[in-house]
């Protein structure tokens, strides 16, 4: 067991991030092939999308899941409320509030990273959501640590004092800004400088709250790094792009066994459900994607990706294309 793995366990230790179009379901019953302890979370889901939308599709997860949170994005402390009654009754063990997010479709719509602006109103979201489930159930909130050109520690540290008053425990912090103008989201993700002392001065002049570092950390070594400073690490691409590096992760910051013996074995599960998938008229073809980079670094490993992400056999039953992808080389661990 490593110095790190023997630290006190909290369940924000180590996690993936949610990301949109990529923290489905599917991904994240493949990203537990790999890590059990990880917390997962989901993509950002409207508050609009679950109170008139199809909510099965949105909230429906695999028990294997666990620990699993739900991501709302909104502004009206209402509708968050009965969104976290339904977060309850699907079995999320934890509900996050995405002040972090600087598309402008979010803009639009209130939320997100231009919430920052408005903390008191974010306290009555979180209050709000609070009263509405158990006491055993988690709200949190992932941020920025400030808006556009905003550079002053003491923003986001009245943002954070003033959520903490309102029953929020735990504190997700993106160390960049999120400028909410002239930037994409992915430039929002590379441009604006990190700043990671601002995060570790949260965790200071706020001891007694959990504060989760997020943004450019990609190694084993950032991450034990980091956790010197602040009680989690969330890692985000890295992560969805090498899902391999997530296989050392229960040992290494856990110290409990992983549930990845081999990559050949990760890819015997996965084809499993995969073939559950066909069977049932699914498709598996989106679900790959998801576990496309599992052999990432090992020869064979770009053929293996090609066949996989062939729309030619998307149709054919997910044994035939493994027999095809595994070609004229054979990949190992």
């Amino acid at each position: 067991m490593t110095a790190s793995a023997a630290a006190p366990h909290n369940p924000w230790r180590l996690s993936v991030a949610p990301m949109m179009d990529w923290t489905d379901r599917h991904c994240r019953f493949f990203h537990r092939l790999l890590t059990r302890h990880t917390r997962l979370y989901t993509e950002m889901v409207t508050t609009g999308a679950l109170l008139h939308g199809d909510q099965p599709r949105h909230l429906d997860f695999h028990e294997e899941e666990h620990p699993v949170a739900l991501q709302l994005g909104g502004s009206e402390p209402a509708d968050l409320a009965a969104c976290a009654r339904l977060a309850e009754r699907w079995g999320y063990d934890e509900i996050n509030l995405n002040c972090g997010c600087p598309s402008e479709r979010v803009q639009r719509g209130a939320f997100g990273a231009c919430l920052m602006n408005e903390a008191p109103l974010v306290a009555d979201c979180v209050k709000a959501m609070r009263d509405a489930v158990g006491a055993d159930l988690p709200v949190t909130v992932k941020h920025r640590i400030g808006i556009d050109k905003q550079e002053s520690y003491d923003f986001v540290r009245d943002f954070v004092g003033t959520v903490a008053g309102a029953g929020c425990d735990v504190f997700i912090v993106h160390a960049r800004n999120a400028w909410l103008k002239g930037l994409s989201p992915k430039e929002n993700r590379e441009i604006p400088p990190l700043r990671y002392e601002f995060v570790h001065r949260l965790k200071r002049d706020f001891p007694h709250l959990t504060i989760v570092l997020n943004g450019g950390v990609k190694t084993d070594e950032e991450i034990e790094q980091q956790l010197q400073h602040v009680d989690g690490v969330m890692v985000g691409r890295h992560a969805y792009h090498e899902p391999w590096a997530m296989a050392a992760w229960d040992e290494r910051f856990f110290g409990v066994p992983g549930p990845a013996g081999s990559r050949q074995e990760v890819e015997a599960q996965w084809l499993h459900y995969l073939d559950r998938l066909h069977a049932s008229g699914a498709g598996w073809h989106q679900a790959m994607r998801h576990a496309i980079g599992l052999w990432n670094g090992v020869p064979g490993a770009r053929h293996w990706r090609q066949v996989w992400s062939d729309h030619r056999y998307k149709a054919e039953a997910p044994a035939a294309v493994a027999a095809l992808a595994q070609g004229p080389v054979a990949l190992r661990a």
